[in-house]
């Protein structure tokens, strides 16, 4: 049985080692599970940012067109009517606003004409100072070479020579041979490009993601946005910012004066975006899973382990119950039998059979009253009547009743008992407890010993010990041999019988009094062990 118990265990064990395995498996997977959901939750709303990025560069290179192009016209016309007079002023170009409401003519510091196959290059309004005249006669043929749109009919540079900020806008006319041969522009100061910006991202006219996304969120609510030049200088940054990895930044064109708009996705806002919000992270909820399961684990092996220890201990305590009951029950049915069947010689061998009966029944006696109490202190249903005890007549009586045990093992007991020594106790239990105490004294100390009682009075305390002149008990042991069935390592294997609850029995017994016992030192050179019990006196 015991075998099938430890097969058992191994069995369930290793099962929940296999479930923990399982549990960590199955954590790894959600993890990774959750984590490929975030990453794409990532992805999505980075996408979202970028789709922001891309209509607020639409709006802005729509408003900027809108806002350039009237000027570019009115100069084109101008040109056309008179090619060899100078381009009007700003004061005098007159153009309408078309659908827009911005008018970038306050703004127009000067109108040029230049020629580009000869470098000429004509100017009307503000005089330009020599490094701006040559940075224009240096940008204009290039960009319209490599940026010039065609098919809007016009371009933008933004450019800081020397760092003098100047923003140019220009359109090219074709010769016969439909070359690109004279541009016509204006410059205007770039603050121009502020009050464009911020009436192209009017919040009342446009939103920074499709409403359908949004559910009608105002982008302002939403995110952010700032637009800058070429150079990492800001033309515009909105009234809310917000901090979130959902940035994307884009080109509002090379040929409107290469503008950038950085558009950036409130990470709150996930939940308005992505049907279930943003995935959380399920690390702490996976690591606090697998801690749980890993301290339930844990605590069931520690309990079969503790099963395994206790059905050990329960078999080593039915073998020495079994070997203390079947010797004195053998001397007790030898004896007897040779009393019955005539066999002494004298009357001197009859009392001695006589005396060895009535020892070993008292040996049984003291057993079966261990087992008695083992019993109830199971079922929790020991009691005890304390009354006024006087412990010098009580310790006697149990020594008088004992001396035959002690005699047959080789040992002699001797008490010294204050007379006046009056405890609240129950006689049965003190006599229980003492005999217990002897018992191990006599049973496992040396044959020829002196067993020693003694008690004491101290501030209404009074202590009741045994000394024996035994091997002692190491102090690492001191609290385990109090525990049921629990016997040293060194008298397991020994031929001294034992059950292993008698202390058990003593411990118990003084608490039920209000008191303890404890184990200590004979002396500080002496050998032995001093087993005390404490008692309100």
């Amino acid at each position: 049985m015991t075998r099938f118990r430890v097969r058992r265990g191994a069995v369930v064990a290793v099962l929940l080692v296999l479930a923990f395995g399982v549990a960590a498996a199955l954590g790894v997977q959600a993890y990774r599970t959750a984590g490929d959901h975030r990453a794409q939750a990532d992805r999505v709303l980075r996408d979202y940012a970028r789709l922001a990025a891309a209509r607020v560069a639409q709006w802005t290179a729509t408003y900027i067109y809108y806002a350039v192009k009237p000027p570019l016209k009115a100069l084109q016309h101008a040109h056309e009517i008179a090619p060899h007079k100078p381009l009007p002023v700003p004061k005098d170009l007159h153009f309408d606003i078309m659908e827009h409401e911005f008018s970038i003519a306050p703004f127009i510091r000067f109108t040029f004409r230049m020629d580009l196959k000869t470098g000429q290059l004509q100017t009307s309004g503000q005089a330009l100072p020599p490094v701006i005249q040559r940075w224009l006669s240096d940008t204009l043929p290039v960009h319209t070479r490599t940026v010039y749109d065609t098919s809007w009919h016009m371009g933008t540079v933004l450019g800081q020579p020397e760092g003098d900020r100047r923003y140019v806008a220009y359109t090219v006319l074709r010769d016969s041979d439909g070359t690109l041969r004279t541009a016509l522009g204006f410059e205007a100061k770039p603050a121009a490009l502020t009050p464009l910006v911020v009436q192209a991202t009017d919040t009342q006219k446009v939103a920074l993601l499709p409403r359908p996304l949004t559910g009608g969120v105002q982008y302002d609510s939403m995110g952010s946005i700032i637009i800058t030049d070429s150079y990492g200088v800001e033309i515009y940054r909105s009234a809310a910012q917000y901090k979130s990895p959902f940035t994307a930044r884009d080109t509002i064109g090379t040929d409107m004066g290469a503008l950038f708009a950085w558009a950036t996705l409130r990470e709150s806002m996930a939940d308005k975006l992505i049907i279930g919000g943003l995935p959380k992270s399920r690390l702490p909820l996976i690591l606090g899973m697998l801690g749980l399961t890993a301290v339930l684990i844990g605590t069931a092996l520690f309990q079969l382990r503790r099963e395994s220890q206790l059905t050990r201990l329960r078999t080593d305590f039915i073998s020495g119950v079994s070997h203390e009951l079947r010797t004195p029950l053998a001397q007790i049915r030898m004896f007897s039998e040779t009393l019955t069947l005539g066999r002494v010689r004298s009357e001197e061998e009859r009392r001695r059979s006589l005396a060895i009966i009535d020892q070993e029944a008292r040996r049984l006696t003291h057993l079966v009253e261990n087992l008695l109490h083992f019993s109830r202190s199971e079922r929790q249903t020991t009691h005890i009547t304390p009354e006024p005890t006087a412990l010098a007549p009580l310790v006697q009586e149990v020594l008088d009743g004992f001396a035959p045990l002690a005699a047959a093992r080789g040992a002699t007991v001797a008490a010294s008992i204050p007379a006046d020594l009056v405890v609240p106790a129950d006689p049965g239990a003190v006599r229980q407890m003492l005999l217990n105490l002897l018992d191990n004294a006599v049973k496992y100390g040396p044959a020829g010993q002196e067993v020693r009682v003694g008690a004491t009075r101290d501030n209404g305390i009074a202590r009741l010990w045994v000394d024996d002149g035994g091997p002692g008990i190491p102090r690492a042991d001191r609290e385990h041999v109090w525990e049921r069935f629990w016997r040293l390592e060194r008298d397991r294997g020994s031929s001294v019988a034992g059950s292993g609850i008698g202390l058990a029995v003593v411990r118990e017994l003084a608490h039920l009094h209000h008191g303890r016992a404890w184990i200590d030192d004979v002396g500080p050179n002496a050998g032995g062990t001093r087993v005390v019990i404490e008692l309100p006196a």
